[in-house]
């Protein structure tokens, strides 16, 4: 059985602190893991122990704003900064080139990175459900629960009901304990983890950016994998044929019965890809 993560605390761009979970592992590569927006470190927790147990070396980072990392003073949630943290946190732990791992807004980070300046450091690449040019109705609805509790909720139970109204075919847990990782105190009441400046900065982003990520995307060298759910109202089929042809190296699977929260819906399967897509890169 492989030991739980370590909790590290690093630094992103301009310093600001960051929280991991760190899994030693072996000598098959470092892999960092980056969420999708409103989601936290956790959300990679059973990918990043079967990781582990695999003989990789895996991070799983709080994007800024989000879980416990800080949140930043000057507002700065701008994709592109989003990633510059992600290079940071791979110049920080001296690995040689990474695997990268990331969901929807993780995703898009992982991507300029792959593609940018700082590509001799990124080995692979991992989109979880994500595209340069995602469904905006798909997008919308996310920021639509992200928006939907400003004055935060009473106690875990309203917690969790308003996630069992977001995620009607998700199975709700036996016990609501779990989800306080997912929120913090304040006033007396409960409130998301996530810094709500983070949704007034990116309110319209994803409408202008597109043509610059599908710039980036053409330059990406590294093999590429695209995850896909079937039920993705954020990617639709079409939208990963499109990808494919702005990376025509890339590989894609799709993950029958699953949404936009791939690894979530259906972690096994989803992890029995990834898997075999590392398991055919080139030896370090």
């Amino acid at each position: 059985m492989t030991a739980p993560p370590n909790r590290r605390d690093l630094m992103g761009v301009g310093g600001l602190r960051l929280a991991a979970d760190y899994w030693p592992g072996g000598d098959r590569g470092f892999v960092l893991l980056s969420h999708g927006g409103g989601q936290t470190r956790h959300a990679w927790g059973e990918t990043g122990a079967m990781l582990a147990a695999k003989g990789y070396e895996v991070l799983s980072v709080d994007l800024r704003g989000h879980g416990d990392s800080a949140w930043d003073p000057h507002h700065d949630y701008r994709i592109e900064t989003f990633s510059a943290d992600l290079i940071t946190l791979l110049e920080t732990m001296d690995v040689g080139p990474a695997i990268l791992i990331g969901a929807s807004l993780g995703g898009i980070a992982s991507l300029l990175a792959a593609g940018g300046e700082a590509a001799f450091r990124i080995r692979a690449l991992v989109l979880v459900d994500i595209t340069p040019h995602p469904r905006l109705e798909g997008i919308e609805r996310i920021r639509a629960f992200m928006n939907s509790a400003p004055e935060g909720f009473a106690d875990l139970d309203a917690a969790a009901d308003a996630v069992a109204a977001y995620l009607p075919g998700r199975r709700r847990p036996r016990s609501t304990a779990g989800l306080m990782k997912n929120l913090r105190e304040r006033g007396g009441r409960l409130h998301w983890h996530w810094d709500p400046q983070f949704l007034a900065v990116t309110s319209h982003a994803h409408e202008a950016s597109g043509a610059v990520q599908e710039t980036i995307a053409r330059r990406i060298t590294a093999p590429t994998l695209l995850v896909r759910g079937q039920q993705s109202e954020v990617v639709s089929a079409e939208d990963a044929e499109a990808f494919r042809r702005l990376v025509p190296h890339s590989e894609l699977v799709e993950v029958e019965d699953a949404a936009h929260m791939v690894a979530g819906d259906h972690n096994t399967v989803f992890g029995e890809a990834v898997v075999s897509f590392l398991a055919a890169l080139p030896p370090l």
